[in-house]
């Protein structure tokens, strides 16, 4: 593995992590907002959204806090989300990854955002606020 010092930004929104059936067509309600992520499984299908799109009646998780690795990122690098997930798991932090094609997003419950981001700093990462 190797050691990464990572530029980090803070999103400014608040997020839910959602669960439909696994057949449910994507809503309309789930597609706005600066960050929006979709998993479909024979089990469920997953939403990561905006908290303020949520209806009430959707079973949902939330409010979090995105932190972006500041990318692209090589597919080739090791270890990237190690070095965020192990300094936050030794503080107690619950999280929620989520990966695209050019970064890696780590989702805090809001209330610890603080906390993680001070986390992320003692482990050596720089910290942007977006």
């Amino acid at each position: 593995m190797e050691n990464h010092t990572l530029d980090l930004e803070v999103l400014p929104s608040l997020f839910s992590i959602c669960q439909l059936a696994w057949d449910a067509p994507l809503p309309e309600w789930s597609q706005t907002g600066e960050l929006i992520a979709m998993v479909r499984t024979r089990e469920e299908l997953s939403l990561v959204c905006p908290t303020h799109a949520v209806p009430p009646h959707i079973q949902a998780q939330g409010p979090w806090r995105a932190i972006k690795i500041r990318g692209p990122l090589d597919f080739s690098q090791v270890g990237i989300l190690l070095t965020l997930l192990t300094p936050l798991a030794h503080a107690a932090i619950s999280v929620f990854a989520l990966s695209t094609y050019n970064t890696d997003y780590v989702f805090v419950p809001a209330e610890h955002l603080d906390t993680a981001i001070q986390v992320l700093k003692d482990a050596g990462h720089r910290i942007h606020r977006g």
